[in-house]
Order: structure tokens, then sequence, then C-alpha cells
């Protein structure tokens, strides 16, 4: 007997060409940037980041870096310490390719205690509808876009607790010393407040102002436009309709944070940026790969329908998750 036909279609969706969703729209330089980016991985742990020596550099620059600006002093053990530990980043450079490694120390603020190693803690962060609208504002009035990085961010933050630290993996050290720590270092809870308030405090002297709306944009009037400025932690967006004005903006930022101008818009916040004649597309292919590979999906063939048809569930079916984040991460929730 041939089986029943199904009330349901059977062929396969494609994204349309007139949406701007296929990889036909990008140029060719950005589709090597995507393949880049999604190529590269990043190592978990300082075992793991150890035997390569290209992240061995980058943690011998990283301590280099840390040394040069008296980040901490080693002295007699003794005071509660907390721990820290290695986090690596693979990050774009503006020629679009992801060759550049990224080693950063972070403390392990969470061991910290209020009223002893830190009080007040909170500095405002831009949202991702905060980034969406301000690329929607140069889209809609044809402006660039462009990115700025601050190196080693959080050493420009100052540190008024008193906070000792386990000295880290790479550095050499007596058995019986702690770091005890002159700057706010990445993972401290008051971290991100020092650096606000001391970006806040520069950008200010500039003659540039918060938004009403969101503290994490500062607009700056021109005589010849406007220029937006969204800060998210070390990184920021630029956009403007007033080149001149940038450059000059670039360069007194410069004059005080060590910083690199990594030119047009191209990867931000795991967001990937094109720009095309009708503005800027955005998506998140390197993000939804990630996510399929930590569900171990890569090698599982599609299905018209995640679940069975017509079958319902109670909330008292099954058994508790034990990472109900995972769940929620892989339903994009």
């Amino acid at each position: 007997m041939d089986p029943v036909p199904s009330r349901y279609p059977q062929r396969l969706r494609k994204c349309l060409d007139r949406f701007g969703l296929s990889n036909s729209c990008y140029s060719a330089n950005y589709c090597s940037f995507l393949a880049s980016i999604h190529s590269l991985s990043e190592p978990t742990s300082y075992k793991e980041a150890i035997i390569d020596p290209l992240w061995q550099q980058v943690m011998d620059e990283e301590l280099s870096a840390l040394h040069k600006t008296s980040m901490w002093e080693l002295v007699p053990s003794g005071k509660r310490a907390v721990g820290c530990k290695w986090v690596y980043k693979i990050k774009t450079r503006s020629n679009s390719s992801m060759e550049r490694y990224k080693a950063r120390l972070v403390a392990k603020g969470f061991a910290q205690k209020y009223g002893i190693d830190y009080e007040e803690t909170f500095a405002p962060v831009a949202k991702m509808t905060t980034v969406c609208t301000v690329i929607a504002v140069a889209t809609v009035r044809q402006w660039g876009l462009s990115q700025m990085d601050v190196k080693n961010v959080f050493l420009n933050g100052d540190l008024v607790e008193e906070v000792f630290m386990v000295p880290p993996p790479g550095l050499p050290h007596n058995p019986d010393e702690v770091c005890k720590l002159q700057k706010a270092l990445y993972g401290l809870k008051q971290s991100l407040r020092a650096w606000f308030a001391k970006f806040s405090a520069i950008i200010y002297d500039l003659g540039i102002c918060a938004s009403d709306h969101d503290s994490t944009i500062f607009l700056c009037s021109t005589s010849a436009g406007c220029i937006v400025l969204l800060l998210y932690v070390d990184d920021m967006i630029l956009t403007d309709d007033d080149t001149a004005g940038t450059v000059l903006l670039k360069s007194q930022l410069q004059d005080h944070f060590e910083m690199k101008d990594l030119g047009p818009l191209r990867y931000f916040l795991g967001i990937e940026v094109a720009s095309y004649p009708k503005g800027y597309l955005l998506s998140q292919s390197k993000y939804a790969s990630d996510v399929i590979q930590r569900a171990r999906l890569t090698d599982t063939r599609t299905v018209e329908t995640p679940l069975e048809l017509n079958v319902r569930y109670s909330s008292s079916d099954g058994v508790l998750l034990a990472e109900p984040t995972y769940i929620e991460l892989l339903l994009g929730v």
C-alpha cells in the first residue's frame, strides 16, 4: 500500500535574496571574514593555552603590560586574597581577519566581601537594544560606523579599596607571597565602576555629554554636525556626519588612553555587521554556530518540526532541568 500523503508541505525553505539574508549579498572579503571567525576556537583553560606559542606570547604580553602599569606589588601573605584566572578571546582586526589573540587576567571577584575589599559597584552598560538603535540611526541618516578598542581598559580605573589577589599562573613569585592590587583589575566588583568614572570624567572635559536616556551614549554637537559615541566596557562605536570632528575626537581619546582604531564596524558583541548600498546587514552566524557546537548538534539532520504533532504537555511532565539557562540559550530566549 502506498503511504498516505502528508497534509503538511514537504518542500525545503530557504532565505530569499530579496530580504538581504543570502550570502550572495556579501562581498568576497566579508565572506572570508565569516569563514575566519567560524574556523578559530578559543582555549578554555590555562593548561590548554600554555601549549600554544601564540597564546603563551599574548599571556606574556599581558603580564608585561600589568607590570609596567604597576598593577600590583608582591607582599607577604597573611591577608585574605581572592583568586584569579586567564580568559581567552579572539578579536577582529580592521582588515576583517580574526587573527588577534587576546589573553585577559581576571580576578575572581565573587570571593570579595562587601565592606572589606569593595563597596560601590554599579556602572551602566550598553544594552543590545541600544547598540541596535545606534546602528539604526546610522542607517537612516546614512552615516558611517567605526569602532575603537581600549587596551587594558581597567588599568585606567583607580582602586581605592585594599584588595589582595593570589598570584596568577605564569607569574614568578615566592610561595608565601600574594599580589596587593593598585588598580582595578578585570573581575573585581568595582572595576567597571572605576573605569566608567574615569572615562566619564575625561569625556566631559572634552565637552561631550551623556544622553539623558542612556548614560552609555555620549553626544557631541559640532559646527559641522553631530557625533554619537556608544561605550560598552572597552569597545566603542562611533557614528557621525562630521568626519573631521570624529578624527579629532579619536585623537583626543588616544591622548588619554591606549586605544586602537579598528576601522569600519564589522563585529561587535557577537553581531556581524556588513555594509551594503541599502544600509547595514546584521547577522549572528558565528554565534549560532557556537551554540550548535555546544549542543553537539553539528552532525544532526534537520527535521520539519522540533516536536511531535498534537502532543499535549503539562508542567508535571518530565524532570527539572539541571541547567535551564542552557536550554534558554538553545531556544534563543
